[in-house]
C-alpha cells in the first residue's frame, strides 16, 4: 500500500511539473552541437597525429636505410656548370637556395608538387634547424636536398670553420631526413674562400649553375622569366631562390618558367638525375668506341 501511494504521489507531481518545450528543443540542439564540435576537433586531431606517424615512420626507415643519392663516381669531387648531353637531350634542373625560409619554400613546393616536378634545394643549415619540417617535406616529396653551409657567409673559412659549415649541415639533413647529400654549392658562388676545397677534399660535387634568375636583385617578374629562359640550353642549371630574402616574385615567375620550358620540350630532372644521363651517354659512347676496334 505504501508503495503504491507513493508511486500516484510521483506520476501526479510529473504531470502538474510544467514542461517549456522551447528549452528543452534548444538544450538538445546546443548539446548535439557540442558533440559535433567535439567530433570534428577529434577527427582533425587524428588526422593530424596520423600524419605525424606517418612522416616519423619514413623518417625512420630513410635513417635506417641511410638514404643517399646515386652520385657517379666521375662527379664526385668535380664542380659542375651544366651536364654534357651530346645527345641534346632536352633537360633541365631547376635549383633553389638559402632555405628553407617561412612561406616561400612551402610556395615552390606546391608549385612543384601541382606540377609534378622533382627539384634540387640548397639548404642553410640554420635555416633548416629554424624550419626543421620544411626540410622534411622536401625530401618526402621526392626532391633532392644538397648543403649550403651552415651560415651562409662569404669571408674567409680556414679548414676547421670550412669543416663546421659543411658537416654540420650535411649531419643536420641526416639527422632530419635521413638524406645522405655530397652536393655542395658555395654561398654566392665563391670558388676562394675554402669552402669549395675542404669540400671537394670530402668528394663533394661543387654544383654551380649555367642559367641565373637573379632573383636575389628581386627583378620585375617579366625580367625574371627571361633571365632564366635566356640562358637555357639542355642539361642545364637554373638557379633560383626560395629563401634568403623575400621571394614572392620568383614565386610568381615560378609558374611560367614551368610553362615555357615545358613548351620547348624540356623535361625537369633533380642535380643525381642529370649526372646520371650524362653518365649513361659516356658508357653508351665507350661501349660504341670498343666495338669499332
Amino acid at each position: 500500500m505504501i508503495a503504491l501511494v507513493g508511486f500516484c504521489a510521483s506520476l501526479s507531481i510529473g504531470l502538474v511539473m510544467p514542461v517549456n518545450p522551447s528549452t528543452s528543443e534548444a538544450q538538445t540542439k546546443q548539446a548535439t552541437n557540442t558533440k559535433d564540435g567535439a567530433a570534428k576537433v577529434g577527427t582533425q586531431q587524428r588526422m593530424e597525429k596520423l600524419k605525424a606517424a606517418m612522416l616519423t615512420s619514413w623518417q625512420q626507415e630513410a635513417q635506417t636505410k641511410g638514404f643517399s643519392y646515386n652520385i657517379p663516381s666521375r662527379f664526385q669531387g668535380a664542380v659542375i656548370q651544366s651536364a654534357k648531353l651530346t645527345k641534346g637531350e632536352k633537360v633541365i634542373a631547376l635549383t633553389f637556395d638559402d632555405g628553407p625560409w617561412a612561406g616561400s619554400t612551402a610556395e615552390v613546393l606546391d608549385i612543384l608538387k601541382k606540377n609534378n616536378i622533382k627539384a634540387t634545394f640548397f639548404v642553410v643549415g640554420r635555416m633548416l634547424k629554424t624550419y626543421p619540417e620544411l626540410g622534411k617535406r622536401i625530401v618526402a616529396e621526392g626532391h633532392v636536398i644538397g648543403n649550403h653551409t651552415w651560415h651562409h657567409w662569404y669571408h674567409y673559412f680556414n679548414p676547421q670553420a670550412a669543416a663546421f659549415e659543411i658537416d654540420s649541415t650535411t649531419d643536420l639533413i641526416y639527422e632530419l631526413t635521413g638524406a645522405k647529400t655530397t652536393l655542395f654549392r658555395p654561398p654566392g658562388g665563391m670558388m676562394h674562400n675554402g669552402l669549395v676545397s675542404y669540400a671537394k677534399n670530402r668528394s663533394y660535387s661543387v654544383i654551380m649553375w649555367s642559367a641565373d634568375s637573379v632573383d636575389y636583385s628581386r627583378p620585375a617578374v617579366p625580367r625574371l622569366i627571361k633571365n632564366v629562359m635566356r640562358d637555357s640550353k639542355p642539361g642545364g642549371i637554373v638557379l633560383m631562390h626560395d629563401g634568403g630574402g623575400n621571394r614572392s616574385r620568383t614565386v610568381q615567375a615560378l609558374p611560367q618558367i614551368i610553362s615555357n620550358f615545358r613548351k620547348q620540350g624540356y623535361r625537369f630532372v633533380t642535380i643525381p638525375e642529370l649526372f646520371e644521363i650524362e653518365n649513361q651517354e659516356l658508357q653508351l659512347a665507350a661501349a660504341r668506341k670498343s666495338n669499332r676496334k
